[in-house]
């Protein structure tokens, strides 16, 4: 299963959204630095996640959340 995932880093007090097959290894590289973006958060948590079937579908809904460009609606969806 493909997850689409929205990570939270308080230090930065950003949200992060991208799509993985492995969840808990994807967690640590983030935690470990090892992207530009990420390296400047660390501690990263999970706040969202949302399961497809195949990459495909995966890569159209993360697109559809960062094409909002909205914290607002990234905060929806963490509330629900």
């Amino acid at each position: 299963m493909w997850k689409v995932y929205i990570i939270y880093s308080e230090k930065i007090d950003q949200y992060y959204t991208g799509i993985t097959e492995d969840l808990p290894w994807r967690l640590e590289r983030h935690n470990q630095g090892w992207g530009r973006f990420s390296k400047r958060g660390i501690l990263w948590i999970v706040v969202h996640t949302e399961e497809f079937e195949n990459k495909s579908a995966a890569l159209t809904r993360e697109r559809e959340i960062k094409n909002r460009k909205s914290r607002a609606y990234i905060e929806s969806l963490v509330k629900k």
